[in-house]
């Protein structure tokens, strides 16, 4: 079973991993009834075979349906998939929260150095003394 789910969430991410697939879904999220393919290929500027590749990959990762009527294939969202990896993603959010709650705690706590973002990347460091090969007898 965890295998399943873990081959499953890698379909997923590695999906979502291409900004033109993300591109694509955030347009299906648009249509509530879905879109051909023609109409969602339209804005992209990629030839319409790259597009179908990229709708096989969301689609073999679970996170669209085609459906054809005749001639016309229609493409639609697959919710169920991203509300998996949604909840995958929910059980490291208390861990990072956490994390990051207690880093924010740190910083207001430090003194202040008067050290802003500008300075402190003017301000230089010490320099070490650059190492010297020693040459080959």
């Amino acid at each position: 079973m965890v295998k399943y789910q873990e081959a499953d969430l890698n379909n997923i991410f590695a999906a979502l991993a291409d900004p033109t697939r993300r591109a694509l879904l955030a347009r299906l999220e648009e249509g509530e009834d879905g879109l051909s393919v023609s109409e969602l290929a339209q804005p992209f500027d990629v030839s319409l075979p790259a597009v179908m590749k990229h709708l096989t990959v969301l689609s073999d990762a679970g996170l669209i349906r085609r459906q054809k009527t005749g001639r016309t294939v229609n493409i639609r969202l697959q919710p169920e998939k991203m509300a998996h990896a949604m909840e995958w993603l929910s059980r490291y959010e208390h861990f990072w929260a956490e994390r990051l709650d207690r880093l924010a705690a740190f910083v207001e706590a430090a003194p202040d150095t008067g050290l802003g973002p500008e300075t402190a990347k003017s301000a230089k460091s010490p320099k070490r003394p650059k190492p010297t090969a020693k040459k080959a007898s």
